[in-house]
């Protein structure tokens, strides 16, 4: 992704706020909140969060009746179709978290079924542990023939690189044959086997098996379905209640009420500890030609809003970020001199949003909270080289979609103005905004920067050369701070000391949701610069970042690993260790590094790569065989 978001504060008088506050508090928001129930409450409902899908256009059909609802007319059109949007936006994406821990329930349901111990096992089959074992054997065989007998002055091991997987990917794909092998057969000896195979890391295994081991890696398993099935049974997403009303309503039921049971209690008092916004939801700017960009006369930067009539904001930003502001007025201006013979399609600034950021104080809502607009910009849009790209993409598209209009044969009306326009669309593309030169960044595929992310150590960087798949060089995060190192350990004690502050609080079942100093995001950046100054230098071809989907695993692996080294032999001192290197040591926000990355490197044109990251190994190991792991992944693709 080429796309950044910069923001500014807006500055107006009392009175444009105000209205604006009411605009978005007192209409706006309710109609969020009321189409987020609507579509709960919809009939299909239940089998669109089955397929993880939200109905195309559902939203906008709930909206139309709405329309002369007293309750929510007034407002530009802009509003309307930013809660329409929101809403399809924020379903859309529980629909999909509710699928992915449906598809994970599922997983981890059928793999408790197949994890049994090896009496178990006995019992099910019928046969003797031996033969249990020579069976589990002639099926590895089956499955991984080549595994240890190729032999090394064949042709096909002299191959080299291009043959060479890591021992990850083979222990993956044999542990999916494994699965798929389980669900296609019936024989329940051949279930056996594969069970106790994938159970032993899809190894045949000589020890006896330690039963009080066996029976806390089930009830891992089983913890993990309870949290699945939890996730599952959330509530749906819910609305702004920036009346406190129903916050009220359950303070009162709480205090006149006996409740059922504990997990009636532990409702209401989370409901009742849990911080509701204070502000309205934002308003969504989806194209640049609903933002118009002017000087006042005191040559201060203004924005008017379309819908909001001729109220001007004025613009309050960083120096860093003033050219940004400053493109945004120069494109809209070259447009309007040239009479429209350029398109918007090529605005630095693709989109922008109108939100509220809170403040802290007493009096009025708008006096209080603060106005903050932020715009999504496109950074190849701002060199000529960058353009032409964008320029290219843009009209091959055109070209391919009229190509398709075409071939249909005779056109209707609607058909032949669409037509029209797109040829329209397309001249316009092809007059080129002004706009300085700046060679694109050209680096060399086969380097890769890969980063791996830890508990104790947020990221480690490996500058890797796949072809010869070897690392370069290393970077730890003490080299990459540099003398910015002592942050991360004052950041680690202002967490500390936040989680003591946050456990004594729910002791006494107080107020819990203390913020967080913006220290963490400040080390992130200060990690994504550096990160990104390393591929420049190397001229990487792309930066490798770790998928998010196994952070759990990735963290638990690191912590037990730090455990076995400390008490080898010692279990009960092992999970000591662990709970006490939990507590010294806080897990990263991880999110909103890879952010920061993302937006470092699309300052530069540096390309985005994503693997899966290993779960065992150094830091450097890791982010070596990430890179190289996507590396390989490109070549298949």
């Amino acid at each position: 992704m080429s796309q950044i978001t910069i923001q500014c504060r807006l500055v107006t008088s009392e009175t444009t706020r105000r209205q604006l506050w009411e605009l978005m508090a007192q209409k706006n928001t309710p109609l969020v909140n009321q189409l987020l129930e609507q579509v709960s409450n919809h009939p299909d409902f239940e089998a669109w969060r089955q397929k993880g899908k939200l109905q195309a256009g559902i939203v906008k059909q709930l909206y139309n009746p709405l329309k002369t609802d007293p309750r929510f007319i007034g407002q530009p059109g802009r509003f309307y179709t930013s809660a329409i949007a929101l809403v399809d936006y924020i379903y859309r994406s529980w629909l999909a978290l509710m699928k992915r821990s449906q598809y994970q329930l599922e997983g981890k349901t059928r793999w408790l079924e197949m994890l049994k111990s090896d009496t178990g096992l006995l019992e099910t089959s019928g046969v003797t542990l031996d033969t249990l074992r020579s069976k589990a054997a002639e099926i590895l065989t089956q499955f991984a023939p080549q595994s240890d007998t190729v032999d090394p002055e064949s042709p096909k091991s002299k191959q080299g690189k291009k043959t060479k997987k890591t021992k990850t990917a083979q222990s993956r794909s044999l542990s999916q044959s494994l699965f798929d092998a389980y669900r296609n057969t019936e024989d329940i000896l051949s279930r056996c086997a594969i069970a106790y195979l994938l159970k032993n890391g899809c190894k045949v295994s000589n020890r006896e098996e330690n039963p009080e081991k066996f029976a806390k890696r089930r009830r891992k398993v089983e913890i993990r379905i309870e949290r699945l099935e939890a996730q599952l049974s959330a509530k749906v997403p819910k609305g702004r209640d920036l009346t406190d009303a129903n916050w009220l309503e359950t303070l009162e039921i709480a205090t006149s009420t006996v409740p059922e049971d504990e997990a009636q209690a532990k409702s209401w008092q989370n409901h009742l500890l849990k911080k509701s916004s204070a502000v309205p939801f934002p308003v969504s700017y989806e194209t640049s030609e609903d933002m118009t960009w002017l000087k006042n006369s005191q040559g201060r930067l203004c924005i008017k809003f379309n819908g909001l009539g001729e109220h001007t904001f004025q613009i309050y930003c960083d120096r860093q970020q003033l050219h940004w502001f400053q493109r945004f007025l120069e494109d809209q201006k070259i447009k309007h001199d040239s009479k429209n013979q350029h398109s918007s399609s090529l605005f630095t600034l693709r989109s922008g949003k109108l939100a509220w950021q809170e403040g802290e104080g007493k009096g009025d809502p708008w006096n209080i909270h603060h106005l903050i607009l932020y715009c999504s910009v496109d950074t190849r849009l701002w060199t000529a080289e960058g353009t032409e790209q964008v320029r290219q993409e843009k009209a091959a598209e055109i070209t391919k979609v009229l190509t398709k209009t075409k071939e249909k044969g005779d056109l209707n009306e609607q058909q032949e103005a669409f037509t029209k326009r797109q040829n329209s669309t397309l001249a316009r593309i092809n007059n080129p905004f002004p706009r300085p030169s700046q060679p694109l960044y050209q680096g060399q595929p086969h380097l890769l920067v890969g980063v791996s992310l830890g508990l104790e150590k947020p990221a480690t960087v490996a500058v890797v050369d796949a072809l010869a798949g070897k690392a370069i060089t290393y970077r730890s995060i003490r080299q990459l701070l540099g003398e910015n190192y002592q942050l991360l350990n004052r950041q680690r004690q202002q967490k500390q000391a936040l989680s003591h502050q946050r456990r004594n609080a729910q002791r006494i079942a107080a107020f819990n949701q203390f913020g967080e100093s913006e220290l963490g995001q400040y080390i992130d950046r200060l990690l994504a610069k550096a990160i990104v100054a390393i591929a420049q230098t190397y001229h990487a071809g792309s930066i490798v970042l770790p998928k998010l989907d196994n952070t759990r695993e990735m963290v638990q692996s690191e912590i037990q690993a730090k455990a076995e080294q400390k008490c080898p032999e010692y279990l009960e001192g092992q999970q000591k260790y662990a709970k006490q290197y939990r507590t010294s040591v806080h897990q990263w926000s991880y999110g909103r590094l890879i952010e920061c990355i993302h937006n470092q490197a699309a300052k530069i044109g540096i390309a985005i790569e994503s693997a899966q990251q290993p779960i065992r190994g150094s830091p450097q190991d890791k982010a070596k065989e990430l890179a190289i792991a996507a590396y390989h992944a490109r070549r298949n693709v």
